[in-house]
C-alpha cells in the first residue's frame, strides 16, 4: 500500500507511550482515538485522546493484544492510521500486515521487514552474512545440540527465545545438571508470551556492556543512525536506566557499531524507527538483536538531538524523506520507575496512587500517566514513569537525575525510585563502571531507606483521612537518608545551567 497523508491516528497502546502520541499527533494537526480495556476506563489516555473506543475486558490478550478488535476500532472510528506504541503487537508482522489489508496506515516497519529483523535466528544469520561480529551459538535448541555446544564452549550459556522480547524466554544455564528444565522452561515461556516457541543458545558473556544505537530509514532506501544509548543497568534482562551517549564507548568504537547498524538496517529494507543492539567488552562488540519499534527509552535521544522521534514516524510512515539528524549536545540519563518492590527481588506491586509529587526544574522531563486516585492495576507492564535528566555533561546529568529521583513521592503503591536514585548517586555508576552485572551486584548490600518507609506509611495515613486523593501536606521526601539529608544535600552545589 503506496503511504498517504495520516489525518486520523488510532494509538493502539496504553500508559505513558499513548499519551506521548497522542501529544504529538496533536501537535502535528492529527485527531486521535484511544483504546481502552474494561480496567482502563478512567485512564488518563481515554479522555487525552479526540475519542477512545473499547476494545475488551481487563486481559491484555482479549484487548490491547487483540489485533482484531483494535482494527475494528480503527475502521469504526473513521482512523487512517494505527500507531502500535511499543510492545508486541508493534514487533508483529502478522498485525502490521493486518493493518496494512484493511487499508490503514502501519506507523512502523514493514511487515516483511518486520519478519526479517523480529526473528532473532534470522537477524543473527543476517549479521553474519554482512559481517557483523555475532557471540558464538547455535540456532537451533534441541537437548543434544546444547550438550554439544555448552561441552565445545563451556558453561554458562545462555537459552534465548528465537521471538519477541523484553527478556522474555531468556535462562542462562551454568552447569549441564539445570540444561533440560532450563530448555524447558524457555520454550514454555517464549510460546505464552510470543506464540513461538523456537529458541537458540549463545555462549553467556557475563560482564558485557549492553549499548543500542538508535537507526530509523525512510521509502527511499535512506538509513540514518542517532547515536547510541547505554542499556547495561537492567534487571531480569530487562533494561532500567538508560544513558547516552554511552560512557564506555570510544568514537572508534563508535563509528563501527553505526556503521554495523546502519548496514544491518539497510540489509533488510528497514523503515521507520528502530535500533540495533549489541553487547560490548573493551574495544569489541557482537550483534544481540533489531528491536523493529520505537524504544520505551527513546526521549534520552530525542533531548540529545533536539528531535520528535513520533514525528518522524509519523512522518516516515506518510512516505516523507529523511533529513540530516541534529549534531548531539550535551547527556541524557533516563530512569524507568516501576510498580515494585525493588528490596524484595522487585516483585510486582499494584495499588492505588493515594498521593503523587512529580520532579521538575531545569533539564528534567518526565513522561508519566500517573494522576492522583488512578489505581495501578496487576494486568499490565508495571511501568508507572519515566524520568529523563538532560546536563551538559554526564556529571550534570547524573546530579541532575538523583535530584529529581529525590523529589519524586508516590504513596499507595510501592516503586523503584528509592532504588534507581541510590544507583545513580553511587560512586561505581559515576565512574561509568557498568555492565549488564550491574544490578546483581549492587542489589544485595541495598535497602530502603528507613526514612523512605516511615515518610510513606506516614502520608499515605494522612492522604487516606484528608479527602480527595492528593491533597495530604507535604511530607520529608522519600529519597532523605537517615540523617534527614537529602539527595542534593549529599551531592554538594550543583550546576543547573542551561543547555549550552
Amino acid at each position: 500500500m503506496s503511504a498517504r497523508k495520516i489525518k486520523k491516528l488510532l494509538v493502539a497502546n496504553r500508559g505513558e507511550i499513548a499519551l506521548r502520541i497522542i501529544r504529538t499527533a496533536r501537535v502535528m494537526g492529527l485527531q486521535t482515538v484511544a483504546v481502552f480495556s474494561a480496567a482502563d476506563a478512567a485512564m488518563p489516555h481515554v479522555t487525552a485522546a479526540d475519542e477512545a473506543r473499547p476494545i475488551g475486558p481487563p486481559e491484555a490478550l482479549l484487548s490491547y493484544l487483540n489485533a482484531a478488535a483494535i482494527i475494528e476500532a480503527a475502521l469504526a472510528s473513521g482512523a487512517d492510521a494505527i500507531h502500535p506504541g511499543y510492545g508486541f503487537l508493534s514487533e508483529s508482522p502478522a498485525f502490521a500486515a493486518a493493518v496494512e489489508e484493511a487499508g490503514l496506515t502501519f506507523v512502523g516497519p514493514s511487515a516483511a521487514a518486520l519478519s526479517a529483523a523480529g526473528d532473532k535466528v534470522g537477524a543473527r544469520q543476517l549479521a553474519r552474512r554482512v559481517g557483523v561480529p555475532i557471540v558464538a551459538g547455535i540456532e537451533t535448541a534441541d537437548i543434544a545440540s546444547a550438550r554439544s555446544f555448552a561441552a565445545a564452549n563451556g558453561y554458562p550459556i545462555m537459552i534465548k527465545a528465537a521471538a519477541g522480547g523484553g527478556g522474555r524466554g531468556i535462562r542462562v544455564v551454568v552447569a549441564e545438571g539445570a540444561l533440560a528444565s532450563a530448555l524447558e522452561a524457555a520454550a514454555r515461556e517464549a510460546q505464552a508470551a510470543f506464540n513461538d516457541g523456537r529458541l537458540f543458545i549463545e555462549k553467556y558473556l557475563a560482564r558485557p556492556r549492553h549499548v543500542e544505537v538508535q537507526v530509523l530509514g525512510d521509502a527511499h532506501g535512506r538509513v540514518i543512525a542517532m547515536g547510541e544509548r547505554e542499556c547495561s543497568i537492567q534487571r531480569r534482562h530487562q533494561k532500567i536506566i538508560e544513558e547516552s551517549p554511552s560512557p564506555g564507548v570510544t568514537p572508534a568504537l563508535r563509528a563501527r557499531m553505526i556503521e554495523a547498524a546502519v548496514g544491518l538496517a539497510a540489509a533488510v529494507g528497514y523503515q521507520n524507527a528502530g535500533t540495533v543492539e549489541f553487547l560490548v567488552e573493551g574495544e569489541g562488540f557482537y550483534f544481540l538483536e533489531i528491536n523493529a519499534r520505537l524504544q520505551v527509552e527513546h526521549p534520552i535521544t530525542e533531548l540529545r538531538f533536539d528531535c520528535d522521534l513520533v514525528a518522524l514516524q509519523l512522518r516516515l510512515a506518510q512516505g516523507e524523506p529523511l533529513t540530516a539528524p541534529s549534531s548531539p549536545r550535551g547527556h541524557a540519563i533516563e530512569c524507568r520507575i516501576y510498580a515494585e518492590d525493588a528490596g524484595n527481588d522487585f516483585r510486582p506491586a499494584a495499588g492505588p496512587v493515594a498521593y503523587l509529587q512529580l520532579p521538575a526544574g531545569p533539564g528534567i522531563r518526565v513522561d508519566t500517566f500517573l494522576t492522583p486516585g488512578i489505581e495501578i492495576s496487576s494486568y499490565y507492564d508495571g511501568l508507572l514513569a519515566k524520568l529523563i535528566a538532560y546536563g551538559y555533561d554526564r556529571e550534570e546529568a547524573r546530579r541532575r537525575t538523583v535530584s529529581a529521583l529525590g523529589e519524586f513521592m508516590l504513596t499507595g503503591v510501592l516503586h523503584t525510585a528509592s532504588f534507581l536514585r541510590d544507583v545513580v548517586a553511587s560512586e561505581r555508576f559515576a565512574r561509568g563502571d557498568l555492565s549488564t552485572g550491574f544490578v546483581s551486584d549492587f542489589l544485595p548490600a541495598w535497602s530502603p531507606p528507613e526514612e523512605s518507609i516511615k515518610a510513606a506509611a506516614v502520608l499515605a495515613a494522612v492522604a487516606a483521612q484528608a479527602g480527595p486523593a492528593g491533597t495530604a501536606p507535604r511530607a520529608r521526601p522519600a529519597a532523605e537518608d537517615s540523617r534527614g539529608r537529602s539527595p542534593w544535600e549529599r551531592l554538594g552545589p550543583l550546576n543547573f545551567g542551561s543547555r549550552r
